[in-house]
């Protein structure tokens, strides 16, 4: 590739390092999910959650609700995932999910956005490279009822850090029209 194309390369975005970080910010995350029947059936049943309320129609029937609930976990990592984009793209570890507080009920067909608030950081004294954030993320669905939050903390890298390069390959061939 010649150098005048290799200056056309534009990167997509890369994620926050723990410079990135002010405590005060939000992030509104990008993506909202919505969660549909086969999502929380196949979550329950693949962690074999046995409470017949999220998989069992008759049972939803005859809850409070008069419906299946979505499992809370899927809800969970739902919100945790959409956080990823804003937040832990260039993490290596969570250190802790805390004060989880499940506030309204999901059910199928209910979409779901997720947004976060700094609330600490520090350098690492252990990993000079990276730093530890904590977060308090919230989950709202389309009527902008609140249901679900949590505070997550989590090792970021710095920005440069030896272990925060990308993988992507280098072509053999030039990409072309």
């Amino acid at each position: 590739m010649s150098d005048d194309a290799a200056t056309r390369i534009r990167q997509g975005w890369q994620g926050r390092f723990h410079e990135d970080f002010e405590i005060g910010d939000v992030y509104r995350h990008p993506l909202g999910r919505t969660v549909t029947e086969a999502d929380n059936t196949w979550f329950t049943l693949l962690t074999m959650n046995t409470n017949e309320a999220h998989f069992n129609a008759e049972a939803g029937k005859a809850s409070e609700f008069g419906r299946p609930l979505v499992v809370s976990t899927l809800t969970i990592a739902i919100a945790i995932g959409q956080s990823v984009t804003d937040t832990t793209q260039n993490a290596f570890a969570n250190l802790g999910v805390d004060k989880v507080k499940l506030t309204h009920p999901v059910f199928d067909g209910d979409t779901l956005f997720s947004e976060s608030l700094v609330l600490r950081k520090r350098d690492s004294a252990s990993r000079p490279q990276a730093g530890i954030v904590t977060i308090k993320t919230r989950t709202l669905n389309q009527d902008g009822d609140e249901v679900l939050s949590f505070e997550r903390t989590f090792y970021v890298h710095k920005r440069g850090a030896d272990r925060a390069r990308g993988t992507f390959p280098v072509a053999k061939k030039p990409l072309e029209p």
